[in-house]
């Protein structure tokens, strides 16, 4: 055991790199909303993380090899953020951590619908959406079967169908 941990229990050393919320956040903007540059989970994020704690822990993912940072070829002045294989096989422990969320907490229509979706999908359809996440991170092709729709654009498409519904509603309606 490295003298640095304070046990080799598996779910100690995850909680190490991940126990705080703001790393699984980060995560969580990256896998879902293909959030890849500083701004974009700085402003974008609903919870408000501020520019500094972003700054820390992003760079503790890198350190930790569940994120990759490049410069952008797009923009010389702006870095692109990327999963690792490590942080794409993060997805099931979200996915089971929204699911819990969504069975037992007061969750929102429009932040639960994503759960809802990858509970009726279950490892399936995370196994997919892994595939894409390959693809879009680390180059791997996925070869998609005819007919295929993707899952991001599943979850994405969920989402804005039900703040769609939810906008249509008149104040004082259920």
């Amino acid at each position: 055991m490295n003298a640095e941990h304070r046990s080799g229990c598996p779910i100690n050393l995850t909680l190490e790199i991940l126990g705080d919320k703001w790393s699984l956040l980060i995560i969580r903007d990256i896998i879902f909303g293909d959030r890849r540059h500083f701004r974009e989970l700085l402003t974008r994020s609903e919870e408000g993380i501020a520019s500094n704690i972003l700054a820390d822990r992003l760079k503790r993912l890198v350190e930790e090899g569940v994120l990759t940072r490049a410069n952008d070829p797009s923009h010389k002045q702006k870095t692109v953020y990327s999963l690792t294989e490590k942080g794409i096989e993060l997805l099931p422990v979200l996915a089971q951590m929204a699911v819990w969320g969504r069975k037992h907490l007061p969750v929102s229509d429009e932040l639960s619908i994503r759960a809802q979706l990858l509970d009726e999908g279950g490892p399936d359809l995370w196994a997919d959406f892994m595939k894409e996440l390959r693809e879009r991170h680390l180059g791997i092709l996925f070869k998609a079967p005819s007919g295929y729709v993707p899952v991001g654009a599943r979850l994405q498409a969920a989402y804005e169908a039900v703040v769609a519904r939810n906008r249509a509603r008149k104040p004082g309606q259920a």
